[in-house]
């Protein structure tokens, strides 16, 4: 047990205060960024932007959960975004009530930005969270706030018998009244800025703690749903998710540090701010591929190609690993040798695809750079 206050235990809780002037500078870069990446996307059309949300949506989905150490599958959580944004991706993986539980939460906190949030919301997320009732083999208080029956919520790593307590979140009888205060700030009150608030909003609801289990996941739907109402836009291009997994350690750390800490979040606010930035600035990597792809399809958009192509093609664009040959393309497009042989010979004489080999068995094959 730590031997000094927790945060939710100091006599200001929960009126938490910053250096505004010491976060001036990464305000300004922060919104520099984002206004940057929203000019960008001006130039696009909506279908362009719906492949970049589909692309980051299914980025924040993967990454949030894998935050918690849980691995989704791809294919399946991309087949779930795109039924839900009606986006065209050929053939869609068979559906997964997980998955689409995580899908639901990320979609419902950025696509409804504008509603309030309220406790059947966040007791609808947690539901779908986990649509068993059971977290792994424990079953869990789902859709409801927990009730510490089986003793204090607390952050714990390390083997049994030499646990070590990161955080222990305020007593389940404190609950109705922290959400209430919290909901009634998150749907009311405006902070000087609104990445200010989402970074607020992210702490706040993870220092209550108030489910069994999914807390991190919802903290950071909630600041993505503040966010989005930053950005006034329910597309998602950045995913502040994916980029807390780069940097998950230092993530944990400085909740440790702050939950432990004053009210004063100022060190907290630099390092969510930095860790946004980062995002965005990552984001022009997400949307330049979403651009040459793009591209590619309309120089080729008057070129006959069956579905074993185009196929083998998206491959390409989206970052195929390793060299692609002929055999490659058999077994992906489940087809014959000889099939895969004329697909390719065929790209090859309208300039889709040039070799780049040694030829004979080494052959491989890649696209024809963009004028």
């Amino acid at each position: 047990m730590n031997s000094g206050k927790y945060v939710w235990q100091q006599a200001d809780w929960p009126h938490w205060h910053y250096d505004a002037e010491r976060l001036v500078p990464l305000l300004a870069q922060a919104h520099h960024a984002q206004g940057h990446l929203l000019g960008r996307l001006q130039d696009i059309g909506m279908g362009l932007r719906d492949q970049a949300t589909l692309q980051v949506l299914t980025e924040d989905v993967l990454k949030t959960s894998e935050i918690e150490g849980e691995r989704l599958d791809p294919e399946t959580v991309r087949s779930s975004v795109a039924r839900r944004l009606g986006v065209d991706v050929g053939a869609l993986a068979p559906a997964d009530h997980h998955v689409d539980g995580v899908v639901d939460m990320v979609m419902d906190a950025t696509s409804h930005f504008d509603r309030p949030l309220t406790e059947k919301r966040l007791f609808g997320w947690h539901a779908a969270l986990f649509p068993t009732g059971y977290s792994g083999m424990n079953k869990i208080n789902t859709g409801h706030w927990r009730d510490d029956a089986s003793g204090p919520m607390q952050v714990v790593s390390g083997p049994i018998g030499r646990e070590k307590v990161h955080y222990e979140a305020p007593p389940a009888d404190q609950l109705t009244a922290q959400m209430s205060d919290f909901l009634h700030w998150f749907n009311t009150v405006e902070e000087p800025d609104a990445l200010i608030k989402a970074g607020l909003a992210h702490l706040w609801f993870v220092t209550i703690h108030p489910f069994d289990d999914g807390n991190g996941r919802i903290a950071r739907a909630v600041g993505d749903m503040a966010l989005a109402r930053a950005d006034q836009s329910p597309q998602r291009f950045y995913s502040l998710s994916a980029q807390i997994q780069r940097e998950r350690k230092d993530y944990y750390d400085r909740l440790e540090q702050t939950q432990k800490g004053s009210l004063d979040v100022t060190g907290w606010l630099e390092w969510f701010l930095g860790c946004l930035l980062r995002a965005m600035q990552g984001a022009d990597v997400t949307l330049s591929a979403v651009l040459t792809k793009a591209r590619f399809w309309q120089r080729w958009s008057d070129t006959p190609m069956n579905e074993r192509q185009i196929k083998l093609l998206n491959r390409l664009l989206d970052g195929f690993e390793g060299k692609l040959t002929s055999g490659k393309w058999a077994k992906i497009a489940k087809c014959s040798p000889d099939t895969a042989l004329r697909d390719i010979t065929a790209l090859l004489n309208v300039g889709v695809l040039l070799k780049s080999g040694a030829g004979g068995r080494s052959t491989s094959y890649e696209l024809q750079p963009l004028d």
